[in-house]
């Protein structure tokens, strides 16, 4: 199975969007699954149903952070890398999709969404482009890390 399929698969099961992506990737992660999903956790909704920046591209910011990420605060030529990759991954993410944000990208008006989750039912995922946005992101960060699939 592909990884945007694996990534798909996995918010089909419940996980979020942050969730999902982060999941897609989790080889190349060197912590535990269950821990890596509680640390990715708050990110879904738009950031604890904030409705703000995508879950998808939370995760895909966190991939990012694994392959490019730094530890030294005085790195510069690092942070410079990190941070291109994240703007071309968002700029890839939203030029598919229009946005980044969560709310605009759900058609919802609020900025705020009630804390309790919804049920996903089969209604809810005909009217939530989650899945596919899980997706998209997961199909950019093969593109932006020059991944083979």
């Amino acid at each position: 199975m592909k990884r945007n399929e694996i990534g798909k698969s996995y918010f089909l099961q419940g996980y979020n969007c942050a969730q999902a992506v982060v999941l897609a990737f989790k080889d190349v992660f060197d912590i535990e699954e269950e821990e890596l999903v509680k640390l990715v956790s708050p990110l879904g909704g738009g950031m604890g149903k904030l409705r703000e920046v995508c879950g998808a591209v939370s995760g895909m910011m966190i991939v990012i952070g694994q392959y490019y990420g730094y530890s030294d605060p005085k790195d510069a030529q690092t942070k410079a890398k990190l941070y291109a990759t994240e703007q071309e991954a968002a700029k890839l993410f939203a030029e598919k999709n229009g946005s980044i944000v969560c709310r605009e990208l759900l058609g919802l008006t609020r900025k705020q969404d009630s804390p309790v989750p919804e049920e996903r039912t089969k209604e809810y995922y005909k009217k939530r482009p989650c899945a596919d946005l899980v997706s998209d992101a997961v199909e950019v960060l093969i593109q932006v890390l020059g991944l083979k699939e």
